[in-house]
């Protein structure tokens, strides 16, 4: 991977500054938007154990793992205020394009912003 290769969540800054550095563990999320944003650049990244990681563990799922076929094409964050996010994540598989909408709920655990569940939409 590139230096100049663009963060996956839309903020047009260089992957390794942007999330890059949330999922290599050389910092934290200071805001809930910040996590999700991260979260969704995971996912386009397939990187399941920094989606573990950031899964509230009362909600994460026992078994965790990604469908190879889908890409995550592009993330707009619609409304971000206090523990909550909501979002549309953009992807397309092998049926066509699609579309995810969800409002997150994030809680600060052991001094951390993790995510604990979602509503989507339709």
């Amino acid at each position: 991977m590139s230096f100049a290769e663009t963060c996956p969540c839309g903020s047009g800054r260089p992957y390794p500054s942007c999330c890059g550095a949330l999922h290599s563990g050389a910092r934290l999320a200071e805001t809930p938007e910040e996590l999700m944003r991260s979260r969704y650049s995971a996912f386009a990244k397939g990187d399941v154990d920094y989606l573990a990681r950031t899964w509230h563990p009362r909600t994460r799922p026992a078994d965790l793992a990604l469908d190879d076929s889908t890409m995550w094409t592009r993330l707009e964050i619609l409304e971000a205020a206090g523990d909550e996010v909501a979002f549309v994540a953009h992807f397309t598989t092998a049926d066509g394009p699609g579309r995810l909408e969800e409002r997150s709920r994030f809680a600060r655990r052991g001094g951390r912003w993790v995510y604990v569940d979602g509503d989507v939409a339709g």
